[in-house]
């Protein structure tokens, strides 16, 4: 509860207590001018990156708080959780509050999402391997492995991001705008674990053709030969998960790659990325096969073995573009403090989409935009291939392909 593994990721305590100070700060403060603040230390202690709101604890040093105790942020918890009940009893068809509410579940969701990443990545840094879930592992032998399929969409204006009326979204999901597409082709499903694995052994990541310079950067640097938590033991693959280590199946979703290693992997397979556009136009117009890993081998307790109907999803792992995380024509922060939520990362970074196996299903949507730096591979991130297509007809690549 109160390790940090690195700068980038927190500890599961510093999640609780933020998401609590989200409401507290941005929910009680302003709608509930009875309350009272449980300790006014924790404003420092637990705000972000929310300048507005005043100064913040380094991040680097959130795992040095050995306090607040985790037994007091949850009693600081339950604090604010009844602070709030008394808000709704008391407060009723109030549009502002419930489009604040409504902010504050959406980023819990994303901290519950994050608190799974950033486990498992403090957990991979253990000799002992943990599983942080210890269910039973493997559900029979893997999938046979299916021919990549290719869907062809001509050159047209589209209609990207959400428009009025589809219920919550995010500032950096809107506005509703239009596009132009050239003709592309995009796969069927994402790259899996055993089409990566020809790529390591055909050499990728020693042919620095096939990188961008800040990518092979990275390699030098960082010494990556393989994915994040992928390991070879007795002649076989294994990968770290949050099911604890398991032999590496060859049908699931390639998972836990940087930018620059989906970028390589497109290169070397003679495609490339989708454009976030790509993605969201052929989303909304096909069921875009992912590659749905084991409930009980990859990461158990989010698979609920009740659901005998999963929802639609666009993959079982977040899937790198090629867009640059960048702001929509006519978008504008939200006025205020809550302005700093997503306007301000909009610089060296690029665009994710459709949803991981940790992502909550509320926020598996279409036009979500995730977003990270091209470097960062501890996310649940893989891709899914395009090609562009050529005016006879045909993929640029030169191959004839159905």
């Amino acid at each position: 509860m109160v390790i940090q593994s690195m700068t980038e990721a927190s500890p599961v305590k510093w999640h609780l207590a933020h998401t609590t100070w989200f409401f507290e700060r941005f929910v009680l403060r302003e709608f509930l001018p009875s309350y009272t603040p449980s300790n006014d230390i924790y404003n420092y202690l637990f705000n972000s990156y929310y300048v507005a709101a005043g100064p913040r604890h380094c991040r680097p040093c959130r795992g040095m708080l050995s306090r607040p105790t985790v037994e007091q942020v949850l009693a600081y918890r339950r604090h604010v959780d009844e602070s709030l009940e008394q808000l709704l009893d008391r407060v009723a068809d109030n549009s502002a509050l419930e489009t604040r509410l409504l902010l504050g579940i959406n980023h819990e969701w994303q901290h519950q999402e994050l608190m799974l990443t950033d486990v498992l990545h403090m957990f991979s840094r253990n000799p002992m391997l943990p599983a942080v879930f210890p269910l039973p592992v493997g559900n029979g032998p893997p999938s046979e492995l299916d021919e990549t399929r290719w869907s062809r969409f001509g050159g047209e204006m589209v209609a990207i991001g959400a428009g009025p009326g589809e219920g919550f979204r995010f500032d950096n999901e809107q506005p509703r705008h239009r596009r132009f597409l050239e003709p592309y082709e995009i796969a069927h499903r994402p790259v899996t674990n055993a089409e990566y694995v020809a790529f390591i052994e055909d050499g990728g990541y020693q042919q620095h053709e096939l990188w961008l310079s800040m990518g092979w950067d990275s390699i030098s640097e960082q010494g990556w030969q393989c994915p994040l938590y992928w390991y070879r033991e007795d002649g076989r693959w294994k990968q770290y998960t949050l099911a604890g280590p398991v032999d590496l199946r060859p049908d699931e979703a390639v998972c836990h790659l940087s930018y620059f290693e989906a970028d390589a992997y497109a290169r070397w397979s003679k495609a490339r990325l989708p454009t976030e556009f790509e993605w969201e136009h052929a989303a909304a117009l096909l069921p875009l096969d992912g590659v749905v890993a084991d409930e009980g081998r990859y990461h158990p307790a989010v698979l609920d073995p009740r659901d005998t109907q999963p929802t639609r999803c666009f993959g079982d792992v977040w899937e790198w573009t090629s867009s640059s995380y960048a702001p929509y024509p006519g978008y504008a922060p939200p006025s205020g403090v809550l302005g700093e939520y997503n306007g301000k990362f909009m610089c060296n970074q690029y665009v994710l989409r459709g949803g991981s196996c940790v992502t909550p299903r509320a926020q598996a949507r279409l036009t979500y935009r995730n977003f990270f730096p091209p470097e960062s591979c501890w996310q649940f991130a893989g891709l899914r291939l395009a090609r562009s297509v050529s005016d006879h007809g045909g993929p640029m690549d030169g191959k004839d392909h159905t």
